[in-house]
């Protein structure tokens, strides 16, 4: 099917939704010798953020956090990526399951 013949509808959802993605504020965590850095990170509330992981160490680590619901393995050497929120203001924890120490939070304000 052409782009003529596809409805003008589902043209504008596509041409809404790649901008709405683009906005989102990015975030980019990394995981190096064990630890989150940063452990703590500042964002914006009312918005949906977009979670960066890089796994840095030979092992795999697993990003979770009960109140921002998320649950992911990340392999050694490579990245995933979340979408969160929006978020109200708070405080939100999340840390490594395989490591419960390692521990972070996203600050909301």
């Amino acid at each position: 099917m052409t782009l003529a013949r596809w409805p003008l509808g589902l043209l504008l959802g596509f041409a809404f939704a790649g901008g709405a993605l683009a906005d989102n504020p990015v975030v980019t965590l990394s995981i190096s010798n064990g630890r989150f850095e940063p452990h703590e990170v500042t964002v914006p509330a009312g918005q949906k953020i977009e979670l960066h992981v890089h796994n840095g160490d030979a092992k795999p680590v697993e990003f979770e956090s009960a109140e921002m619901h998320r649950e992911k393995v990340v392999l050694p050497g490579k990245d995933i990526v979340l979408y969160v929120g929006p978020l109200r203001a708070g405080r939100y924890d999340f840390f490594d399951d395989f490591n419960p120490g390692n521990r972070g939070t996203l600050v909301a304000k």
